[in-house]
């Protein structure tokens, strides 16, 4: 096990540039306000992640990852909520990348999150239906757990033929959902839910019922008031690289205030149209003169050190770019994508091994191959930066991917227990090894994270330094961990598990194309 001091990084690992509290008295105050202008009534598209916003924790180091349903607890009594999906990311089983779960599994995680906390989701929107066979399977599962769900198609036309879309073969023939409550959440999974449309449906259907509701956006990012290319802002162009979003300063905001305001190329685009939908199903001029002024953001203001966001800001986008070039290798992304943000690191003059740890995990694959040198087989580095800024590293070896050497030492080093003193037996890895190779025919024996966590518990049973070093397992979470290899399931969702801050070189850990 190698360690290695991290002096200047262990001075700021627990910096705060974010307050929690100035921020939810701020954004529940606007959002009560905006209610109040719509004779108290208003949909509000709620951008982002609900829960476990981690792209926002990790860029304003100290916002809770769960601060929104934080906020949405503070106005529970005046709010209801909709959930939109897309029947298409069902239908291709889009990935939720920080979970490594579905849309439509995130979904239902949802609404059990939601209830946990005393919030009742008032119906489930499947948007753009046309009855494709999975989107059917998730409405028959939710309706017969008793849960409202809906479907709206898609409408031709949308969005430029506004004659059509504001009429009863448009809007109107979309179901209208029962709301009480006079401020309605509209959130679903990820981008493209169908968001805008099932609120702009609502207002819609309201008017036709002569209840004067109105519309409003709540996205965290961009930020409005930060500049064009404070780092925060350009991390969230590396987080939209793969849907090709970019920041501009708001045209609309410009010439009707004379003030800059930071918006995105989707927002602006469609703010025209928008407003002609809303003008023309309300009957008169809209309050908005800006996509700015449709948003209730208030993130800005929760800013309370902006140097710490701005080297926050960086971190997040060479994390982008490595996931970015894990899933190029991977054939999930484009190339454009990967040259997207290769730009916004030239901009801000970031090199990958600007990241702490991808230098150590480099190293100690060297190490390896050094070690094991006339083997044929593939080394992998691993290092991780523990919170008090230290550096610790493992490597692969025939016993255990570099992934399982890596938390072994990582705990070992935090419960101050010897290099050589083992946490697992001898006999215990060799028992799994034969097991993968003679009864499961594994062609690996190696074991992976999520195999070596499992034999940890086992050996907390008898042996009291496993014990005391599996409980420490916890204060690895959201430490930055670097791999020089794309990571296997075992090892990704051991790692997805511990909660750490994970990337990895675009290197296959096996010159095999399919891995048992």
């Amino acid at each position: 096990m190698q360690r290695k001091k991290g002096f200047n990084r262990s001075l700021n690992m627990n910096r705060i540039g974010f307050d929690n509290e100035k921020y939810l008295k701020e954004q529940s105050s606007a959002i009560l306000e905006r209610v109040k202008k719509f004779n108290n009534k208003l949909y509000l598209e709620f951008g982002g992640k609900l829960l476990f916003d981690y792209h926002a924790s990790r860029v304003l180091p100290g916002f809770d990852p769960n601060v929104k349903m934080r906020l949405l607890q503070k106005l529970k009594d005046k709010a209801d909520i909709i959930l939109c999906i897309y029947a298409g990311d069902i239908e291709r089983k889009k990935l939720r990348a920080d979970f490594g779960i579905t849309y439509d599994v995130d979904a239902l995680k949802l609404i059990d999150d939601l209830k946990d906390r005393g919030l009742r989701v008032a119906g489930v929107v499947i948007t753009r239906f046309d009855n494709q066979a999975a989107a059917k399977i998730f409405k028959n599962k939710l309706e017969r757990r008793n849960i409202r769900v809906y479907t709206h198609k898609a409408i031709r036309g949308y969005p430029a033929d506004i004659d059509l879309i504001v009429s009863d073969e448009g809007y109107g023939a979309n179901e209208y959902i029962e709301t009480e409550k006079p401020l309605v959440i509209v959130t679903g999974p990820g981008p493209g839910s169908g968001k805008l449309a099932t609120c702009l449906s609502q207002v819609y259907h309201d008017y036709k019922r002569g209840i004067k509701a109105g519309y409003a956006k709540f996205e965290t990012f961009p930020i409005w008031n930060l500049p064009l290319k404070h780092p925060v802002n350009m991390a969230y162009e590396a987080a939209t690289a793969d849907i090709g979003d970019f920041n501009l300063i708001d045209p609309f905001h410009l010439e009707a205030y004379n003030k800059e305001a930071i918006n995105y190329n989707r927002d602006v685009e469609t703010f025209p149209v928008l407003k002609k939908i809303l003008e023309k199903i309300t009957g008169t001029e809209s309050i908005y003169k800006s996509p700015t002024d449709m948003g209730v953001n208030r993130a800005g203001f929760g800013i309370i050190n902006d140097e710490v966001v701005r080297e926050a800001a960086k971190q997040e986008i060479i994390r982008r770019y490595f996931r970015y070039g894990c899933e190029y290798a991977m054939g999930f992304a484009s190339k454009e994508t990967v040259q997207r943000v290769e730009l916004l690191m030239k901009e801000l003059n970031l090199k990958p091994e600007d990241r702490k740890v991808v230098m150590p995990a480099r190293q100690a694959a060297k190490e390896a191959e050094k070690k094991n040198k006339g083997d044929e087989g593939i080394f992998c580095g691993a290092a991780i930066e523990l919170r008090n800024g230290l550096i610790v590293t493992g490597k692969n070896s025939p016993l255990m991917h570099s992934a399982s050497s890596l938390v072994l030492n990582a705990i070992k080093e935090l419960a101050g227990i010897p290099d050589k003193t083992h946490l697992l037996s001898p006999n215990t890895i060799e028992s799994i090894g034969k097991l993968k190779k003679n009864i499961l025919s594994k062609k690996t024996v190696s074991l992976d994270l999520g195999e070596t966590l499992i034999a940890l518990s086992i050996s907390a049973a008898t042996n009291p330094n496993a014990k005391l070093a599996m409980e420490k397992l916890k204060e690895l979470k959201s430490c930055e961990v670097h791999i020089t290899h794309i990571p296997t399931p075992g090892d990704e969702a051991g790692l997805r598990e511990l909660g750490v801050n994970l990337t990895s070189d675009p290197n296959f850990s096996s010159k095999n194309l399919f891995i048992s």
